[in-house]
């Protein structure tokens, strides 16, 4: 399958502490996210990539070349003024052909299942959407009960929140979509396509998806992404064997209850916290000794579905 990694990005707000690095070349527990983000495709199937380059364009061409030695094919497009992210994907017009193609950013973090996402794509677009309890950094997809997406919010106010769900700035796209971006200029799928699909009718769908996202852009944010890789919270791919999430909780005897009772139709095993066996495979969860928090191990496909409910339990808590 292919796949767009948007990877111009100077990272104006990381300038501090990136030493003149692209930003998806920051390191990330040694490595650069964009060599995670490879992985994760890899993971997921998609071995023909094409990266788009603005800043510092060598850098990044240096050190991937042809993508041989990270198991993948790379194509790149170089941008001699910024497109904007719709342009910067109609610049590689002539890799994606007549295929539907999944669209990344090179500078967010994330250990989504990407296979099923591209999966779920019918026609038009589709959206990976996380959920997020402090969504104000962030553009808000709104949608209805069947996923179809209704409208947008960037970046609002709290007076103007009425969801949870962010764009992750991950994309599915039908090949057609692509003969609504204008070629030539600066354009932005936020900002310029989006609204434009929904005044055409044109099918727009969001999925949330289970795991973890984080856009780097900030000291703080890259900081932060940094400790969560090492909490288990990020799974990176190729350097975890097995998924380990950190759950955080005000109260993790009865976070543990909710979870187990919600369970126990399952069939599930309490001789060593709770263990649940599934189609998807085998998770484990357990309270940690010396924090407020559950340590969920296990398959990558049940931990997700576990860790999904115990953060919806927590949430209500």
């Amino acid at each position: 399958m292919k796949a767009v990694i948007l990877s111009g990005g100077e990272g104006t707000r990381l300038r501090a502490i990136s030493g003149g690095l692209p930003k998806p070349m920051m390191p990330l527990l040694g490595t650069p996210l964009l060599a995670h983000t490879i992985a994760l495709l890899r993971e997921n199937g998609f071995d023909r990539l094409c990266l788009t380059l603005h800043y510092q364009p060598q850098i990044i061409r240096e050190h991937f070349q042809d993508g041989s030695a990270f198991g993948v094919s790379i194509e790149y497009r170089e941008e001699t003024i910024p497109l904007g992210t719709a342009g910067a994907v109609l610049n590689c017009r002539d890799f994606i052909g007549d295929e539907k193609v999944l669209v990344i950013s090179g500078d967010s973090a994330c250990d989504f299942d990407l296979a099923s996402l591209t999966a779920y794509h019918q026609s038009g677009v589709t959206i990976a959407l996380s959920a997020q309890s402090e969504p104000l950094p962030y553009g808000l997809v709104i949608t209805d009960r069947d996923g179809n997406i209704t409208g947008f919010l960037e970046k609002p106010v709290w007076e103007r929140v009425v969801t949870d769900q962010v764009s992750t700035g991950i994309y599915v796209l039908s090949p057609d979509i692509l003969d609504l971006i204008p070629a030539g200029q600066p354009y932005d799928f936020a900002r310029d396509l989006f609204p434009r699909l929904l005044t055409l009718g044109i099918p727009m769908r969001g999925q949330v998806m289970d795991g973890y996202w984080c856009d780097i852009g900030t000291p703080r944010a890259y900081y932060q992404c940094n400790l969560d890789a090492l909490d288990g919270l990020y799974h990176l791919p190729g350097i975890q064997e097995a998924p380990r999430r950190v759950i955080p909780c005000r109260d993790r005897a009865r976070l543990m209850r909710a979870v187990s009772e919600a369970m126990t139709e399952f069939g599930s095993d309490f001789s060593d916290g709770l263990t649940v066996t599934s189609p998807s495979g085998r998770a484990h969860l357990a309270p940690l000794a010396d924090q407020s928090a559950l340590l969920l191990e296990g398959d990558r496909a049940a931990v997700r579905k576990l860790e999904a409910l115990a953060r919806k339990l927590n949430e209500r808590m």
